[in-house]
């Protein structure tokens, strides 16, 4: 049985000669993992790019089945970034991870999808964007950050050496409050790029 849903994707991973794994973060059913055949000809590579809003028909998940439903069909929603393509390429990587550590269980959340679905669309090459992302994201899932108990996370860095500070501390607060939290790997491409 099929059914389609509003998803963004997290990540692509391949999976053999022949498939990929697409993980993706839905609006009817939370996290998802979604098999993909034929990318290259069925499927386009491009369509799969982290954070990329998509409407995707495929077999309804199954938590209990325990292995990743089959993609059917898929169609972007948001529009590809040309300007400062280099800098919301670093953004959108850093964000997907974050969500890819963060967001695990099939549980439909509405309101967390319409906060990440609106980042998507508004992704902006602003040096602070993904700051406000954290931010934002931390009061989403329930640990908002306490300006009176956290105050250095909460001021807006200026220079270069104060957003990877403050980036670092957010990393921080994630991973006291986030089980098995991981530090995105991507961490270190988006300082560069905002060197």
């Amino acid at each position: 049985m099929y059914s389609t849903t509003d998803a963004i994707v997290l990540a692509l991973q391949p999976h053999s000669d022949k498939a990929h794994i697409l993980h993706a973060y839905t609006r009817a059913y939370g996290r998802v993992n979604y098999m993909v055949y034929g990318l290259g000809r069925k499927h386009a590579i491009g369509l799969y790019q982290p954070l990329t809003l998509l409407r995707i028909t495929g077999g309804t998940p199954n938590a209990e089945a325990g292995r990743p439903s089959t993609l059917k069909e898929a169609t972007r929603l948001t529009p590809v970034q040309t300007e400062n393509e280099l800098i919301c390429n670093a953004i959108c990587l850093f964000i997907s991870e974050v969500l890819f550590h963060t967001l695990r269980y099939p549980m439909a959340d509405e309101r967390l999808f319409e906060y990440i679905e609106k980042t998507a669309r508004e992704l902006s090459p602003d040096p602070n964007y993904h700051i406000a992302f954290l931010v934002g994201l931390a009061a989403e899932l329930g640990f908002a950050i306490d300006e009176q108990t956290h105050p250095e996370l909460m001021c807006i860095p200026v220079s270069r050496t104060e957003r990877q500070q403050l980036l670092r501390r957010l990393c921080k607060y994630f991973d006291e409050h986030v089980e098995s939290w991981q530090t995105p790997r991507s961490l270190d491409v988006l300082m560069e790029v905002f060197d």
